[in-house]
């Protein structure tokens, strides 16, 4: 069940290929209400900035609506005099009348035309000012939040709270008819002012209890919404192993799991909402009878006349649509709870980059100096220094969890370390302008996603200029990706969402575009895992003469990709146990061959490994 006006969630995938679990926090870190409220409230004086102009002509047509909506009581009713008392000016007054009444209407369709443009310029800006801040900080602070609960804040409820700036235009012009009433009502009748006095705090204690009931039962409703919205995401993710497992029901259950409570929440505020309504709709009619009793009265005694009874009729329903207000102060309440969600992204720390440009022709030395890295409340990386020389290839190796892939991200600047600083050619990483950045580093990871309309802008993906077909092709040949493209009915024109990619041809894109893309530093994050190792093997080779002399740092499984490392980086516990060549690491530490257990057979410095027969997890990945 929807609240009134409020749209469903709307889910997607986040990007596989961020960093992976040693680089993701225990859990969703949530934000201090009270900063999430003020950064709200910032973002919502950034969308009303963002279109002043067109927000103050909501404001000036709606408080021009309402002021000739005000007029309309007093000059009908001087009108129905002048006619009742056949005055020779009575047509011109009936022209008035005309006049004011066709002024409304037209200014009541302005407002609602700018309305329109101003809430679809805020709830753009929102939305992108929520992208960037989501692309544009570390992968394990996108992770703070699943990927169907970003969606949502950055659709749904990015499109609530853009519709704030107007809403308070209209509740401010809201407030003119009703005011202007209760002063037109003294000015025709002090007496029948003052009965409608009589009923206001009524109206006053049951707007202010509308608005705190409904900031309390939306915010629940908007929960409960985006855990629906990420366990979805979770559920559409993984809809092979559920097929597989034959556990739909299970997981059906599971998403629709906090559906009663998402409709009971649905309920009160509906409650809430036709409560008031239902409460303000039994006052109102008591005043307006009140109104007219006093009003026949007064004019029984000769002191008002019947153009003016009149008048005070209409400007007491004026006075009593203080509960038009309720649905503008409806929208407010709405909007900043929504924000509030939207602004959970906002906050999200960016990761910033300096003025630096790295030296010409630098031969991409790489420094690690006392580097650590806090995820979960614990270090995950610890006091790491290291020096790794221009132009070699270094393996990284350990057990499970023991921070390979947290070593790449940090070496590849995907996160910043909590203590520490990481050097590429003597500049620090922080220090160097996005474009540099991205540029001379390079990444590649086990799980890649492909972007882009066809097979050859998929591979050619990447900051700086489009590369040509013919580099396209070479990095899909060093990549060993080339043989089954030209496969495809369209070879490299081929539409990326029609071509029937394996595990390990997708992972073959992506280290082809990896190598169309390469700079002076390459990280490789498991980025073979998916290869048989013959092709693994002639990656390695194209990597080591075909692609752009650099550094390479390699998150390394298979003992052969050690072999072949001009030196290994062995990690356990977050901690750099050991660095050197493979065969001495291999003869002098035990412990170092377990890390290596399923090759343990191959002898070091062999390629025996590279001659066995492929498994059948590595036959799917060809």
């Amino acid at each position: 069940m929807s609240p009134p006006d409020a749209a469903g969630p709307a889910d997607a995938a986040g990007p596989p290929d961020a960093a992976g679990p040693a680089d993701a926090a225990a859990g969703p870190a949530q934000e201090p209400e009270p900063a999430l409220a003020r950064g709200a409230d910032r973002a919502l004086v950034a969308a009303a900035r963002h279109s002043a102009g067109r927000t103050a002509a909501v404001l000036g047509c709606t408080l021009a609506a309402a002021a000739a909506a005000l007029a309309e009581p007093a000059v009908l009713g001087h009108t129905l005099d002048l006619l009742l008392r056949a005055d020779p000016s009575g047509p011109a007054w009936t022209l008035l009348c005309a006049a004011v009444i066709a002024a409304e209407v037209a200014l009541d369709a302005a407002a609602a035309r700018l309305t329109g443009e101003v809430d679809g310029r805020s709830t753009a800006l929102l939305r992108r000012l929520g992208l960037a801040r989501l692309l544009g900080t570390a992968p394990h602070h996108a992770a703070r939040h699943a990927p169907g609960e970003s969606a949502a804040r950055l659709t749904a409820h990015a499109a609530e709270a853009g519709k704030v700036p107007t809403a308070v235009a209209h509740g401010v012009a809201a407030l003119l008819p009703p005011l202007g009433a209760v002063a037109a009502l003294f000015l025709i009748d002090p007496w029948t002012a003052l009965t409608f006095l009589l009923g206001l705090p009524l109206l006053v204690l049951l707007l202010r209890a509308f608005t705190r009931d409904t900031l309390t039962s939306v915010s629940r409703y908007q929960q409960v919404q985006l855990a629906t919205a990420g366990r979805l995401v979770e559920a559409l993710a993984g809809a092979r192993t559920i097929a597989a497992a034959g556990t739909a029901d299970r997981e059906r259950a599971r998403v629709l799991a906090r559906l009663p409570e998402l409709g009971a929440e649905g309920r009160r505020m509906w409650q809430v909402y036709g409560g008031t309504t239902a409460r303000s709709s039994a006052l109102m009619p008591m005043l307006l009878y009140a109104v007219l009793a006093v009003g026949g009265i007064r004019l029984s005694a000769g002191a008002i006349g019947v153009g003016e009874l009149l008048a005070a009729l209409r400007y007491a329903g004026l006075a009593a649509g203080v509960g038009a207000v309720t649905g503008a102060l409806a929208a407010v309440v709405r909007g900043r709870a929504a924000a509030r969600r939207t602004a959970a992204v906002l906050a999200l720390p960016p990761l910033g980059h300096g003025r630096a440009d790295l030296p010409d022709g630098g031969p991409g030395i790489l420094e690690l100096r006392d580097v650590t890295v806090v995820r979960g409340g614990s270090a995950a990386l610890r006091e790491v220094t290291l020096l790794i020389p221009g132009g070699s290839t270094v393996a990284v190796v350990g057990r499970s969890g023991a921070g390979k892939t947290l070593f790449a991200a940090v070496a590849g600047r995907l996160t910043d370390p909590d203590a520490g600083q990481v050097l590429l050619d003597g500049v620090p990483l922080r220090e160097l302008t996005a474009e540099a950045l991205r540029r001379e580093v390079g990444h590649a990871f086990d799980r890649p996603a492909l972007f882009g309309g066809t097979i050859g802008e998929a591979i050619g993906f990447g900051a700086g200029p489009a590369p040509g077909p013919r580099a396209v092709r070479a990095a899909a040949l060093a990549a060993g990706a080339d043989p089954f493209v030209r496969r495809l009915p369209d070879g490299y024109a081929t539409p990326l969402a029609d071509a029937p990619l394996s595990g390990g041809e997708v992972q073959r894109l992506g280290l082809a575009r990896a190598f169309c893309h390469a700079g002076r530093l390459l990280v490789l994050d498991d980025a073979t895992s998916s290869l048989d190792t013959v092709t693994a093997r002639e990656v390695e080779r194209a990597l080591a003469r075909k692609i752009r002399p650099g550094t390479r740092i390699v998150v390394a499984h298979r003992l052969s990709s050690a072999v072949r490392a001009d030196l290994v980086v062995w990690l356990d516990d977050g901690r750099i146990r050991a660095v050197g060549p493979h065969t001495e690491l291999w003869r002098r530490e035990p412990a170092y061959r377990e890390v290596f257990a399923a090759d343990a057979a191959t002898a070091p410095g062999t390629e025996q490994d590279d001659r066995r027969p492929p498994s059948r997890k590595q036959e799917a990945g060809r």
